[in-house]
C-alpha cells in the first residue's frame, strides 16, 4: 500500500468552541485512506520582519510542521467579508523568509463555514486570492461553503444529517484526488 499524503489542516478559528473547528473534524473523518489530515494550529505572533532574526518559537513550529506536509486544506469562517487574521497570518508566517516558504506547490483546498447563509464566501474568495501568490495550487470544483454550519457538526465533528455527510465525503474525495495528482511528496 502507499504511504498516505500527509495533509495539513489549518483552521481559522481560535475560539474555543468553534464550528469551523467541528466541521474540520468532520472532514478529517471523512477522508479517503490515501489522506492522513493532521491538524496544525494557527495561533501564533503576528507575521513582523523585524523578528526573523530571531523567530518566535510558534513560527518555527508552524514552518517545521507545514514543511513537512503534501497538501494543505483550510477550513476557514469569515469575518467582516473575509478570511479571518489568524488564517492570513499563518500564510504570511509560512511565506516567508523570502525563498524559503513552505507553500510552494503545495496542493490545497478550502472550506468555508458560516453560521449564516452565504458560507462564508467572502472569505473562501480571499484565501483562494492570497494562495495564489504563495503558490498553492487550490481545488476549483467542487467549491465548498457550508452555511447553517451551527446545526450541522456535533462538538466532536460527527455530522447531523446525511446530505451534509454525503457533501463532505464528496468533498475530500475530489480533494484526494487533487493531491494525489499534484502532491510533490516531502518524505
Amino acid at each position: 500500500m502507499t504511504t498516505p499524503f500527509d495533509v495539513a489542516v489549518l483552521v481559522g478559528s481560535l475560539r474555543k468552541g468553534s464550528i469551523t473547528r467541528r466541521a474540520a473534524l468532520a472532514l478529517m473523518a471523512a477522508s479517503p485512506a490515501s489522506l492522513k489530515c493532521r491538524m496544525v494550529e494557527v495561533d501564533m505572533p503576528l507575521y513582523n520582519e523585524d523578528i526573523e532574526t530571531s523567530p518566535p518559537h510558534a513560527w518555527t513550529r508552524f514552518r517545521g510542521e507545514m514543511a513537512s506536509a503534501d497538501a494543505v486544506l483550510f477550513a476557514t469562517p469569515e469575518y467582516n467579508r473575509s478570511l479571518p487574521a489568524s488564517l492570513k497570518n499563518a500564510v504570511d508566517v509560512g511565506s516567508r523568509p523570502y525563498g524559503k516558504g513552505v507553500w510552494n506547490a503545495k496542493p490545497g483546498g478550502i472550506v468555508s463555514v458560516s453560521p449564516g447563509k452565504i458560507g462564508a464566501m467572502g472569505a473562501n474568495m480571499a484565501l483562494r486570492q492570497t494562495l495564489v501568490f504563495v503558490d498553492v495550487p487550490v481545488m476549483q470544483q467542487p467549491e465548498a461553503y457550508i452555511s447553517g454550519a451551527a446545526d450541522l457538526f456535533g462538538e466532536d465533528g460527527t455530522v447531523k444529517n446525511a446530505e451534509t455527510e454525503k457533501f463532505i465525503r464528496d468533498y475530500m474525495a475530489a480533494f484526494a484526488k487533487w493531491v494525489e495528482k499534484l502532491a510533490q511528496r516531502t518524505g
